[in-house]
């Protein structure tokens, strides 16, 4: 018997001496054996002593709120006699029932296991759940100073209805006594167990949720965006990006009606289509594609500043002459003055330059207007670090930026990475920095900015969250869709509710208490999770930037093409469903053999490339179960047959064992069914494939019985043959038809007067003028005696003649000099060499794409004379490649006397293993000169760089193998329209290990280049008026972190170093003298390297003079920064550049 107690008397306990872990096992917390029962001491709670006892089971929580809590007492008497599974009477706490679940002897293991269960009697309301922190206690309330107790949190819902601790204690440490426990904790087979109880707030929906079978559309109204590896940095930005109403409705104006899906706008509406109204989480592998990024781009983990710009750009360009043109710039963009300001002098220098975004420092600052502070604040050039100004010489100068606007969308971007000169790295800075929820942006304008007393608050809309360190780490958002709304967190593909202090507090970073008081205080650790990017609209447009989104809104283009796409997947699933009832039946006609040139009747290979469309078989889906007749009537109806079905005999198809595929004899019961048959006739096809014979009766006589089939049934019955007709002046072999024969009669005697009828021919031919051969397999044509029977010859049903006229002697002559065939037995073996190959232009564009049936024994000259008629130029211009196996790229070209006829043209040599069959694709080139000219010059590869060393561009071209560097200037001068004077500047050099090394002079001979890069550029306007006296040339090149760490492929170059020149002044130099612009620029770290061995870098500063600090004989200019062609190899963060096409 058991019942419930409210209260017992108190006493003094000790304190719990060892917490206990808890695992999970299944459906409930484990709790390892051990040291479980707690004693009490002077200062410990006692068992009796609840609101003590509340303070050890209940660890507090700030961010929890507690909605109802209570305690509940259940007696335990004659505990032997208990059931295996118990349970206590039901009690209240909140709105929900409750009760205590109790395994005397053990849930399957050698402990008594306690639980807390629902107390519902049947099952608990729909969508149910409570957020439950509990603890239980064991105890003697004989003496209340020993126990047991173990807490846990669970979210209880329909499915997981209890919760709780299958090892609670050990069966043998309820009866054990010693010094120290002299009591027992069950006595007299009586114990008592309390549960403390209290229920959680869940303001979001989704407090310790497992999310299984979670629905974010139906808990939030969005959905999310699916990871495809390391694109949660993607996934965020474009959300918050949707969100940004105002931007996602431009994007539904640009024109992409004409577009397809490598189009990034189109596939950009399409998502935010699929995003407003799909039930799931969308795919962002479309709109990847579009980007042109492949797997290594997928799971690289890229910048959000950078991707925003990246993607920013593309869609400006996208917009530029339509309706939203210059709508971004409008949006995004906003302006700020830099300013250099002489105290002394009258001498200002001013530069006003639009911003995306704005990058604020983090460390060392408490809050955003602290970092706005920072960035505004005057920095003093004095001393050492004077201003040169213009006329003035060197002054003392105020140093600044101010902003001249702000934008309506206004993207902030916090320095959560950094460089630390320490390591020689970047590194993630945790540092608490507080963001408000509305932010007041005027102090930072300046006195003349325009509206400058308007309103220039800004409202929180997005917090952008980096969660994890440089390495590796993850991002997701919290955002707010509507004005006044909430807001709610994107996490990837999973999209919950979030409180303001979800979105703001908790993402302040810094250090977080957590775990037990230890001597008064927590333990704290740097949270990993803060915010990396700010979304702040002004207060005053934010109507129009948060705009309702309709229907009317979304291109018609976009939903009717999902439209379209749904019912092609409806009808594939539906084929999916139903393809068991089905099988493919194939047919042929005499029409299609009449078009067909080859062996047999057909080709009834799909894949097959030579065979005319009008020769190739019908194929058709029908159902197995149909009756043969069915399908007769279904064939008669065709447009190919389109006749009476009961003039339609089918004849089932064999593979015979010579390779051929013939008729082999008609389907005469048409009440069996199609399986039936196809499984009677089974060959190694899984097709049922037939030939039409449409029988040469009068319709009006089909039901006459005088009327004699055409193949009866008799001792010497009628066989069912084939001709054909070789051409020898036409070079054709066509069917022509079929004919009904006896075995005993004499082939050319029955054949001849025949096929002259059918020819038009002489109608008493001789059998000279007529030759018959049998066409036995590809390889075996036999030619047929005169007198021979059908029956000797051994014709049987489905066999072919063919037939052709004898050439004269003059134009067996003709076509010998021709090189054709003059027997149908040449031509056949002529076709079995034919080939279809496809010819495409080296250079896209250059040239029309060719597909030529060509012999494999042609010559390089024949393919060159047939290519060249093809595209009206001369043959000996013409130069071939053969394509990669696998990328289908051009290969080297091929030389004319290695490889001397088509065969050895296309065939694909490996001594590594096998490969793939080649594609009988060929690559052309239209030459400028002849093949016998060309192999007195030698391809000389280089690379020209026309914008500092920012771009790369590929060179190629034709000089004699004893030429000089002065014959690679025609082709520069011509390719890239310089003039004389840009001729003049033309330098060639070359690199080495990512270091410049020598520079070639114009008549250095290309023969005595070796493997190193070779560069040619226009010479700087600062190196031409190079003054030794007042500068300095330094060659600079690239390193990574060490300066032995060299970028191998990045372009190094000479720099001018000018005297008294402070290096923030250098720096604008070096971005003009590299065209590296933007955040690539801002990411490098400039150094002194010194050329010794072993040297670490020496790192500048904006005040530095670098004439002053370096010696072009013993140094370099280091630029440190991330090897733009290094990818991640997981799921940490990219070193490459984020790239959309």
């Amino acid at each position: 018997m058991s019942k419930p107690v409210m209260s017992v008397d108190p006493m003094n306990l000790d304190e719990v001496t060892e917490d206990q872990s808890v695992l999970e096992d299944g459906d409930v917390a484990i709790i390892e054996p051990g040291p479980e029962v707690t004693e009490a001491g002077p200062t410990k709670p006692r068992a009796d002593d609840y609101e003590a006892m509340k303070s050890l089971v209940f660890t507090d929580d700030p961010n929890l709120e507690v909605e109802e809590e209570c305690i509940f007492h259940w007696d335990i008497v004659n505990w032997k006699k208990m059931d295996r599974k118990s349970h206590s009477p039901v009690f209240r706490c909140g709105d929900s029932p409750w009760k205590i679940l109790f395994f005397p002897y053990g849930n399957n293991c050698e402990c008594a296991s306690l639980y807390l269960e629902q107390g519902y009697a049947d099952k608990p309301p729909e969508d149910w759940y409570k957020c439950v922190q509990f603890g239980l206690v064991l105890w003697n309330p004989n003496d209340p100073t020993h126990f047991v107790h173990h807490q846990a949190h669970h979210r209880f819902t329909a499915e997981e209805g209890d919760w709780g601790f299958t090892r609670f204690i050990e069966l043998r440490e309820l009866l054990l006594t010693n010094d120290k426990r002299p009591r027992p904790l069950i006595e007299n087979d009586c114990s008592r167990v309390t549960a403390y109880v209290r229920i959680i707030k869940d303001p979001t929906g989704v407090l310790w949720h497992n999310f299984i079978n979670y629905d974010s559309k139906k808990t939030t109204g969005y959905v999310g965006l699916k990871n495809q590896g390391a694109t949660c940095y993607l996934n965020s930005l474009l959300q918050s990006l949707y969100f940004t109403n105002s931007f996602r409705k431009a994007v539904f104006k640009i024109p992409t009606q004409n577009e397809n899906l490598s189009n990034s706008a189109l596939t950009l509406q399409r998502l935010f289509y699929q995003l407003q109204t799909h039930s799931d989480a969308v795919s962002t592998l479309e709109l990847t594609k579009s980007f042109g990024w492949d797997t290594q781009d997928i799971f690289a983990q890229q910048d959000i500043q950078e991707l925003n710009r990246v993607l920013m750009e593309n869609l400006e360009n996208k917009m530029k002459g339509t309706d939203v043109d210059k709508f971004l710039n409008d949006m995004f963009v906003g302006k700020a003055k830099t300013y250099i300001r002489c105290t002394n002098v009258d001498y200002t220098s001013e530069r006003v330059e639009d911003y995306w975004d704005i990058q604020l420092n983090v460390r060392g600052m408490k809050n955003l207007d602290d970092s706005f502070k920072d960035y505004v604040r005057v920095e003093m050039m004095d001393g050492e670090n004077k201003y040169s100004a213009e006329g003035y010489g060197l002054q003392d100068a105020e140093k600044g930026i101010i902003f001249k606007s702000f934008p309506d969308v206004l993207h902030l971007h916090l320095k959560r990475f950094e460089y630390d000169f320490a390591t020689y790295s970047l590194q993630k800075v945790n540092d608490h920095f507080e963001f408000p929820e509305v932010f007041d942006a005027s102090p930072y304008l300046s006195e003349d900015a325009e509206g400058r007393d308007a309103n220039w608050e800004y409202v929180l809309t997005g917090v952008l969250v980096h969660s994890g360190d440089i390495n590796a780490g993850h991002y997701y958002a919290f955002l707010r869709p509507e004005k006044d709304g909430a807001f709610l967190k994107f996490d990837d593909d999973r999209v919950t509710k979030a409180t303001k202090h979800d979105a703001i507090e908790d993402n302040f970073g810094g250090d977080y208490e957590y775990g037990k008081l230890q001597n008064g205080q927590r333990n704290t650790v740097k949270r990993s999770m803060n915010a990396y990017m700010l979304i702040y609209v002004r207060k005053t447009k934010i109507d129009e930037i948060l705009v309702p989104i309709t229907e009317e809104d979304i291109p018609p283009h976009v939903p009717q093409k999902f439209e379209e796409e749904r019912l092609i997947r409806e009808q594939e699933r539906k084929e999916r469903e139903e393809r068991h009832l089905y099988l493919n039946v194939k047919m042929v006609t005499n029409n299609h053999f009449g078009h067909y040139q080859g062996f047999d009747l057909t080709n009834w290979d799909e894949k097959d490339t030579l065979a005319a469309e009008e020769a190739k078989p019908v194929t058709f889906r029908f159902k197995k179960a149909a009756k043969i007749r069915e399908l007769i009537q279904a064939i008669a109806e065709m447009p190919e047959v389109n006749v009476d079905p009961r003039l339609v005999r089918l004849w089932v198809m064999v593979n015979r064992q010579n390779k051929t595929i013939r008729p082999d004899q008609p389907l005469l019961d048409h009440e069996k069914t199609v399986e039936e048959m196809q499984i009677k006739n089974s060959s190694k096809s899984n097709d049922f494939r037939v030939w039409v014979e449409i029988q040469n009766i009068d319709p009006a006589k089909l039901d006459d019985p005088s009327v004699t089939p055409e193949k009866e049934h008799s001792s010497d019955p009628r066989m069912c043959i084939f001709l054909k007709h070789f051409d020898p002046t036409a070079q054709t072999l066509l069917g022509v038809t079929h004919v009904y024969v006896r075995k005993k009669d004499r082939v050319h005697d029955l054949l001849l007067p025949q096929i002259s009828k059918m020819m038009n021919w002489p109608e008493s031919p001789k059998q000279a003028e007529i030759q018959l051969f049998e066409e036995i397999k590809p390889s075996m044509i036999d030619q047929i005696k005169p007198k021979q029977t059908f029956e000797s010859a051994e014709i049987q049903d489905g066999d072919i003649i063919c037939f052709q006229k004898t050439p004269t002697v003059q134009e067996a002559q003709a076509l010998r000099e021709r090189g054709l065939p003059t027997t149908a037995i040449e031509f056949y073996s002529y076709m079995t060499d034919l080939i279809k190959v496809k010819l495409l232009p080296k250079v896209s564009g250059a040239g029309r794409e060719l597909t030529l049936i060509l012999n494999k024994k042609m010559t390089y000259d024949d393919v060159s004379e047939r290519v060249a008629k093809q595209l009206d130029v001369p043959p000996t211009h013409l130069q071939f490649r053969q394509a990669h196996n696998q990328s289908s790229a051009p290969k080297a070209p091929l030389k004319r006397a290695q490889h001397g006829n088509l065969a050895a043209m296309l065939s694909v040599h490996n001594y590594y293993g096998p490969l793939p069959p080649a594609p009988n694709m060929l690559y052309y080139e239209i030459l400028e000169i002849s093949l016998a000219e060309l192999e007195t010059k030698r391809m000389f590869k280089f690379t020209w760089l026309p914008d500092g060393i920012s771009k790369e561009e590929a060179c190629e071209t034709l000089v004699p193998k004893t030429g000089t560097m002065s014959d690679l200037i025609p082709y520069l001068v011509k390719r890239y329209n310089l003039d004389t004077e840009q001729e003049q500047r033309i330098r060639f050099f070359t690199a080495h290990g990512g270091k410049f090394q020598k520079e070639l002079g114009r008549d250095y001979t290309v023969l005595q280049q070796d493997y190193n890069y070779v560069y040619a550029e226009l010479v700087p306007e600062d190196e031409l008026h190079f003054d030794p006296e007042t500068s300095k040339l330094i060659e600079a090149f690239h390193f990574h972190k060490e300066p032995s760490k060299t970028h191998s492929t990045a372009v190094p170059f000479k720099f001018v170093v000018k005297k008294d020149e402070v290096f923030a002044d250098t720096k604008l130099r070096l971005q003009t003298r590299t065209g590296i612009k933007g955040k690539p620029f801002e990411k490098i770290q400039f150094a002194i390297v010194r050329r010794k061995s072993y040297s670490q870098p020496e790192y500048l500063n904006d005040e530095d003079i670098l004439y002053n600090m370096v010696d072009p004989a013993d140094d370099y200019l280091g630029l440190d920064h991330f090897d733009k062609n290094t990818r991640s190899n997981g799921y940490g963060r990219s070193t490459g550049e984020i790239r959309i096409k």
